[in-house]
């Protein structure tokens, strides 16, 4: 396993779970992808932070208003919170949670971008991100579905300073975020009568060994299968909804990230 310590700004660094019901959420991705959560300390507010091998790779804490959803969220590494919340209004995104401090851990602020996707940012302190990406049962993909594309060019162009490269994947476009002359993240592009019915947001994907297994797996453990393995250029993936309704995906990588 190799850890990581630290992102540069711009980057995806964490992702995180509301759920309205924490036990049956931590038993489910325990049994899927072999997370402990240890308890954490009562300050903590019932928030739990998945491990593999002792190494953070994600999180989950309760649902903290009646109309939040049920989602993961992903968290882009920033280095000054307040700085970069004023970027987000300014490029015509909206504040949902103005920046806060977490604990010693680090400084948090979640967002909603302009197509209406929900996002977060993580200034770090102690807590850097997930200490381990790219590896079976770890984060190694951030991607937002949107109908609104070119609203999302502009503005995460803005704010984060990145570059988007669209290439012909089959018959749709797909999108690699560029921070510099690195990927850090994707996009993909809802057709309208998709999103008419879905909500743009963002899509973690955790990459497995197998991923009909794990798909088999999961669906055994109560989850849905809202797209069922396929086989793309990166590899074969599918997407689930957790028994709690949380969508992800896990892809089985073709080749090293």
């Amino acid at each position: 396993m190799t850890t990581k310590d630290s992102y540069a700004p711009g980057t995806p660094c964490w992702v995180d779970l509301a759920s309205p019901d924490l036990v049956t959420s931590v038993a489910f991705y325990r049994g899927l992808f072999g997370w402990e959560a240890p308890e954490l300390p009562p300050e903590a507010g019932g928030y739990r932070m998945f491990e593999r091998g002792g190494v953070p790779v994600a999180g989950a804490g309760p649902v903290m208003f009646p109309d939040q959803p049920v989602a993961w969220t992903t968290y882009v590494c920033v280095d000054d919170a307040e700085t970069t919340s004023s970027a987000i209004v300014a490029a015509g995104g909206t504040i949902l949670v103005a920046p806060m401090d977490v604990l010693d851990v680090g400084r948090m602020c979640v967002f909603l971008d302009p197509t209406g996707a929900t996002g977060a940012l993580w200034q770090p302190r102690a807590h850097k991100g997930a200490g381990v990406v790219n590896e079976p049962g770890a984060l190694c993909w951030n991607e937002l579905a949107t109908g609104q594309p070119d609203l999302a060019v502009a503005f995460y162009g803005a704010v984060f300073d990145w570059r988007a490269s669209t290439v012909e994947v089959g018959d749709a476009p797909y999108t690699e975020w560029k921070l510099g002359d690195d990927t850090v993240a994707g996009m993909r592009p809802m057709p309208e009568e998709v999103a008419a019915e879905v909500a743009a947001h963002w899509l973690p994907y955790f990459a497995v060994d197998d991923c009909d297994a794990t798909v088999a797996a999961g669906r055994a453990a109560g989850a849905g299968v809202a797209v069922p393995p396929t086989d793309i250029p990166p590899g074969r993936f599918a997407v689930l909804d957790d028994p709690t309704g949380a969508v992800f995906a896990v892809i089985a990588l073709a080749g090293p990230v």
